[in-house]
């Protein structure tokens, strides 16, 4: 895995002398290969110093023994193309799943080291480079159906991808989308271009294809359109993978004008009315290639990877990691906006940044940035899984993908993982293929650590072979993950696939929380495997040994890519406690645990009914009541009765409920108002329990109403007048003492004026005296916190 390895700080192989080694024990697993295949090729030609576009794709058949036949390739690269031409061969599967396939091209021998996924594809590089030139590159060999190499098989919906580079390494992308009717006319045809930085629509007048070798599967598309305003045309070379997919490379003369585009077309899924914003809905792993100019140093290689998360209404979130001009950079959850159109067209926004991608699927997309770097690449739907390092477990293939210049240096190898928590280990052997010279089963190691939070799936790894490093990985589903070097000066995306089958989960235990109930209640039961369930779930089998009193589901399933799932066991009333054994079964494996079912304790009592406080004022203040049991509550909680003695002074709710497990419950007694204190009887009753407590409720407290004269004004000294405090109320029991008081010497009161109880005024004098110049005297009541006056003229 030199991408991580090696090249993970500035170019030190010269200086490093790996260990190595060879197949283990070479053509153990030939019978992997076996039958046909097509395959696709993307790399450069040429030295450090000088290099131009090299692309290939084509097929053959293996017979699982080490032969290839039937092989034909069709390659293009700057200044020489070649169509149809056929090969032969052979190769050799090593038992750790490493191969090596050496061809014969028209007579030109062409070496390959390839590692084997465990769908019966593999991953492969271009092996033969040596002295600082040679021919570098990675790509993919994929199984073949035969019965898809006619015309008539490619009809529907079909979304492409696909990028390169012209003569002068100047870098372009294109993708789009077109319905095919299995006769050879492609039609509802769109499309957009970034041509070398520079971003168009392309606006089809004519399209087509044809399956020209229903032996081969190869076949021919070609595309007429505008963009800007100039007619074009691109002419395409195919290879058949199935009905739904076709590896696809540029046929025209590589020139300033025309780049070398290699990719592919895929079924599109597209849903009845067509895509809408909800295609986009949940997380997506993206991940894409460009090359750069940084600080005047042209062709730099650029490489991202993220995980971008949308709501289904036009807004995402993306957190991202990429080497940009050798140095690592990224952000997190930074916000954007989509629009996707109904033929899978989709515009996306985030900062500054404009983006174009076509939709394959739901959340699945072929995507370029519109700038000059032509990022281009794919987003996979992230399984709906809580990543962590149990995720990354098992035996992987790995290779880089799509170089993007040729300092690049590609591996392929096979690859372990042990899933261990808090920190995983990765060891592997990689093949690498550089300028330089191949280096054969080079040792690999590195530990991991992957998180579901805050970014599910996304974690770290630091080699430890080579000369280390450091890189980021995102995780797409337990069987496939793509990482990103941040020390390498020329990165590619490195994808990671399961390379051979797993051994089948089978049933590691089941658990029961809590392990004791009382009958009525449930407990929580666990089943877990010793791996991740297949896809499609494992379905377990549970059994209870005493239905009577302890019931369970008859099956529990275990989600695809997870190791455990909860059921609920329900239980009975009993009289006695009793022990009931709960089972799961799944393949042939079976795990038990005891469930301890109790009888439900004695019902509690009511043991006592409280008031807080006992004196209240009627229709101002409520009192609080507790009711309290002599234990706790049972399942379901136990409902106690409330009464008042006098409803229409005091008031409470006709029950309280006291809730399963606590001892008391509160409820609150309204009051209304009253003309004289009365006491009311607060009653609860439960379980043939009654107790009882009184409330005094008392009259609201009166106010001084008013303070009047009669008469208004009299003569000083001669002449007194009267005046008359009101209550708001009847005065209280005891009366009311209303004080009293003067503001001039003129006119003089008594200290009080009394009221006597259940009377609402008192009348009091007010004497005079001679004044030499007429004046006034305010005359005041103060009672109950209330002050009123009234104003007597004093004549002279």
């Amino acid at each position: 895995m030199r991408k991580l390895a090696v090249l993970v700080i500035p170019f030190l192989s010269l200086f490093f002398v790996p260990t190595v080694r060879g197949q283990s024990n070479p053509g153990a697993n030939n019978a992997e290969l076996n039958g046909n295949y097509a395959f696709t090729f993307n790399g450069f030609s040429g030295n450090l110093a000088t290099s131009s576009v090299f692309a290939a794709v084509g097929r053959f058949t293996a017979d699982g023994a080490g032969n290839l036949t039937a092989g034909e390739v069709d390659i293009n690269a700057v200044g020489s193309r070649t169509a149809a031409q056929p090969f032969t061969g052979t190769y050799s599967i090593g038992a750790d799943n490493r191969g090596v396939m050496n061809l014969n091209i028209g007579g030109n021998p062409a070496t390959l080291a390839f590692a084997m996924m465990a769908n019966g594809n593999a991953q492969f590089i271009k092996f033969d480079a040596s002295g600082g030139s040679g021919t570098i590159g990675s790509g993919t060999i994929e199984k073949a159906d035969t019965t898809a190499y006619s015309t008539a098989k490619i009809t529907g919906d079909y979304a492409f991808g696909a990028a390169g580079f012209d003569n002068v390494n100047s870098r372009a992308a294109i993708e789009g989308r077109f319905t095919s009717n299995g006769t050879g006319t492609l039609t509802s045809a769109a499309g957009d271009i970034n041509g070398y930085g520079t971003p168009y629509s392309m606006n089809f007048t004519a399209a087509n294809y044809a399956v020209s070798d229903t032996t081969t599967g190869r076949g021919t598309i070609q595309f007429a359109f505008t963009f800007g305003g100039t007619p074009d045309t691109l002419n395409f070379v195919f290879y058949v993978v199935n009905s739904g997919k076709l590896f696809v490379m540029e046929s025209d003369t590589v020139s300033t004008n025309t780049p070398l585009l290699n990719g592919v077309v895929v079924q599109q899924q597209t849903p009845a009315g067509g895509f809408t914003n909800a295609s986009l809905n949940g997380n997506m792993v993206i991940y894409l290639t460009g090359l750069s100019t940084c600080t005047n140093v042209p062709n730099v290689p650029k490489a991202g990877a993220g995980l971008l998360t949308a709501n289904g209404t036009g807004a995402f979130s993306l957190t991202y990691d990429e080497n940009y001009c050798r140095a690592p950079n990224g952000f997190t959850n930074a916000a954007g906006t989509y629009s996707a159109a109904s033929n899978g067209r989709m515009t996306m926004t985030l900062g500054g940044f404009s983006l174009v991608a076509y939709l394959v699927n739901l959340n699945q997309i072929f995507l370029f940035v519109s700038d000059n770097n032509v990022l281009f690449g794919s987003g996979e739907p992230q399984a709906a899984a809580s990543f962590s390092n149990g995720a990354l477990n098992g035996a992987y293939a790995g290779y880089a993908t799509n170089p993007a210049a040729f300092a690049v240096t590609v591996f392929s190898g096979e690859f372990s993982a042990d899933g261990a928590s808090p920190t995983g280990n990765m060891t592997g052997t990689e093949d690498i293929g550089a300028a330089t010279g191949a280096v054969s089963g080079q040792a690999f190691k590195a530990t991991y650590s992957v998180t579901p939070s805050p970014t599910n799936g996304r974690g770290t790894m630091t080699v430890s072979s080579g000369t280390g490093g450091n890189a980021v990985i995102y995780m797409i589903s337990p069987s496939k993950f793509v990482a990103l070097s941040l020390n390498d000066p020329n990165p590619a995306i490195l994808d990671f696939e399961i390379s051979s089958a797993p051994a089948p989960a089978s049933l590691s235990s089941i658990s029961l929380n809590p392990a004791s109930v009382t009958g009525g209640n449930s407990s929580t039961g666990t089943v877990t495997l010793s791996g991740p369930a297949p896809t499609g779930g494992a379905q377990v089998a549970l059994s209870s040994s005493n239905t009577a009193v302890a019931t369970v589901p008859s099956s529990v399933t275990v989600a695809a890519g997870t190791t455990s799932a909860a059921f609920t066991v329900s239980t009975s009333a009993v009289a006695a406690s009793t022990t009931v054994t709960i089972s799961a079964s799944y393949a042939g494996a079976t795990a038990s645990a005891s469930l301890t079912v109790t009888p439900a304790p004695p019902a509690p009592t009511l043991s006592s009914l409280t008031l807080n406080p006992t004196t209240v004022i009627g229709g101002v203040q409520s009192s609080t009541g507790t009711v309290a049991l002599s234990g706790p509550a049972l399942s379901g909680g136990a409902q106690v009765a409330l009464f008042s003695s006098n409803s229409a002074v005091a008031s409470v709710p006709s029950s309280v409920t006291v809730p399963a497990g606590a001892t008391s419950a509160t409820f609150t007694v309204s009051t209304s108002a009253v003309t004289a204190s009365t006491t009311v009887t607060i009653s609860a009753s439960y379980s043939g329990a009654t107790r009882s407590a009184s409330l005094t409720v008392t009259p609201v407290a009166p106010i001084l109403l008013s303070l009047s004269l009669n008469p208004t004004s009299v003569v000083g000294g001669l002449e007194s007048s009267t005046g008359t405090v009101t209550l708001s109320g009847r005065a209280p029991a005891g009366g009311a003492q209303v004080a009293l008081a003067s503001s001039n010497g003129a006119a003089s009161v008594p200290s009080s004026v009394f009221i006597p109880a259940g009377a609402t005024s008192g009348s009091f004098r007010v004497n005079t005296f001679v004044v030499l110049v007429s004046t006034s005297s305010t005359i005041s009541g103060r009672y109950n916190g209330t002050t009123r006056s009234a104003t007597l003229g004093v004549l002279l």
